[in-house]
């Protein structure tokens, strides 16, 4: 049995929607500086332990935990209609392509493009089998947790704005779904392998591909094979894709093989290189919908220093999100993103450049 410190009998509801919004925060900015290499580069150029790398030794988040908190906003705005859920999250999707990010996604590129045109979000995205969706996605799990019906129509209206690759809306649905079955049974011991494939299953409608990556990660986890083997199992011994099946079942692995700690499922999720930033959001997510904010190392969360998205600001929105009276979307100083995305695109670009030098 995997060693369960990070989880304690009193995690409280307010502690795991912060886990789910920092968790993603931190697991995004910890794999933000080794997003794109091999497993084996990663090693060489960032051995040790994961530790804030991006801006010197600060963080800063990407796309993945700002599409995260896109998605926590608009549940505040509508927590009832997935319809106007929708809208309000394409409406933040549009103004944030114009803040100017410097990562996005082509196929979530063309989706808000088609926006901006007049598209409606029910039928702005394209066919793409990318992680886009899935990224965002613990925070509808969480917030619908006794329901797969509700949670299922959020999941489905997020990722359609984006996505319509049946295989898209299956990953996302599966980190909902895992993200719910956290907050609802309050999990505090790892479960069994058959536990959390007869979850995934529920997903999955049969679709054949999602079946063959869900016999991988049973043997996988009969075996207790390393998520890195696991990995290896899918074919990513260079590195982790973007394709939503090789992203969602990695990071759902190393969130069942090192169940209760946060930072060893951080380390493992990082440890197999290619899209880091954003395996690190999802098993975050996941991982802190079990520990709580206690359950992550308070050095990785202090390392943040991004703003005006500040570790503030996700407590705050998480705290809203179980509110019990309706709580509206949380302000912050927005137009302060032009000149934050300047920044990050400068970074962006030496990190870069630093990618010409060894070690290779």
């Amino acid at each position: 049995m995997m060693r369960l410190s990070g989880v304690k009998q009193t995690v409280t509801l307010q502690q795991r929607f912060r886990g789910i919004l920092l968790g993603t925060a931190v697991g995004d900015a910890l794999g933000l500086p080794a997003e794109g290499i091999s497993r084996r580069r990663a090693r060489r150029m960032f051995p040790g332990r994961p530790r804030h790398r991006f801006l010197f030794a600060n963080g800063m988040i990407s796309d993945d935990t700002e599409h995260t908190l896109f998605v926590a906003q608009s549940l505040l705005a509508h927590p009832t209609s997935s319809t106007d859920f929708a809208r309000r999250l394409a409406w933040c999707l549009r103004w944030w392509l114009l803040s100017l990010p410097a990562g996005v996604g082509f196929g979530t590129l063309r989706s808000i493009l088609r926006l901006w045109v007049g598209a409606h979000p029910s039928r702005s995205g394209v066919r793409s089998a990318g992680n886009g969706p899935a990224m965002r996605a613990a925070p509808l799990g969480g917030f619908f947790p006794d329901s797969a019906l509700k949670r299922n129509d959020f999941v489905d209206a997020s990722t359609r704005i984006t996505h319509t690759d049946p295989r898209a809306i299956v990953g996302a649905r599966a980190v909902a779904a895992v993200a719910a079955w956290a907050v609802r049974e309050e999990l505090a011991g790892r479960p069994t392998p058959e536990a959390l494939t007869e979850t995934l299953r529920s997903v999955g409608d049969g679709e054949p591909e999602w079946e063959d990556l869900l016999g991988v990660l049973a043997e996988s986890a009969g075996s207790e094979e390393s998520v890195q083997q696991f990995a290896d199992r899918l074919g990513l011994q260079r590195g982790v894709s973007g394709y939503v099946y090789h992203t969602v079942g990695v990071a759902l692995y190393a969130w069942f093989r090192h169940f209760g700690d946060y930072e060893r499922t951080i380390d493992a999720v990082l440890d197999c290189g290619g899209d880091a930033d954003t395996t690190g959001a999802i098993a975050g997510a996941l991982a802190g919908a079990v520990v709580g904010e206690g359950g992550i190392p308070e050095d990785w969360v202090a390392g943040m220093r991004d703003w005006p998205r500040t570790a503030g600001l996700f407590r705050r929105v998480a705290d809203a999100l179980v509110a019990e009276e309706r709580a509206r979307p949380i302000p912050y100083f927005w137009p302060g993103l032009v000149l934050r995305n300047a920044l990050f695109l400068v970074v962006v670009l030496l990190h870069g450049l630093r990618r010409l030098l060894p070690p290779y």
